[in-house]
Parts: C-alpha cells; structure tokens; sequence
C-alpha cells in the first residue's frame, strides 16, 4: 500500500540525486539536524551520473537545448550558459 508517507523519502532521495547537497535536503524538508537525511543518501543506487554537457552563447541556442530535455546549470560571467543532460 502506497501511503503518503512514502513520498518524504522519495523526495529526498530525488533531490539529493539532483543536487548532491546534504544542506539543500536539510532546508527543503525542514530537519534540524543534518544527520535526519542520512537515511535518504542510500535509497536508490543511480548507476549512470554522466552527463553531456553544452555551452551557449544565444537565447536561440539555449532554446534549442530545452526543447530536447537539458537544463540549465548556470550562467558564466561572459555571457555564457551551461548546459547539461544525463545520458
């Protein structure tokens, strides 16, 4: 039986996946003590953490990349924006 309790853990385990920040967890499911989410680091074993990566230049390129499933990482100094995709 699926009960509502589940989605907690799932949550964590997605986030700390995405983002691998123990304090990110903490914060977005308001524990006090970073030792609670130990329990969502080992939950699901993700064998593929590759990615492929791309950089922009244009609103036109970055367009293109999330049309086909990248996101955005963040954006350099030089106008540039990263990219990536998990393979």
């Amino acid at each position: 039986m699926i009960t509502c309790r589940i989605f907690r853990p799932f949550k964590g385990t997605m986030e700390y996946h995405k983002t691998k920040d123990r304090l990110h967890i903490v914060k977005a499911l308001g524990h006090k003590n970073i030792k609670d989410i130990e329990v969502y680091m080992h939950l699901i074993a993700f064998e593929n953490d590759e990615f492929t990566s791309n950089v922009v230049k244009t609103a036109e390129e970055a367009y293109k990349l999330v049309e086909v499933e990248f996101e955005h990482i963040c954006t350099a100094p030089e106008e540039l924006t990263l990219f990536r995709k998990q393979k």
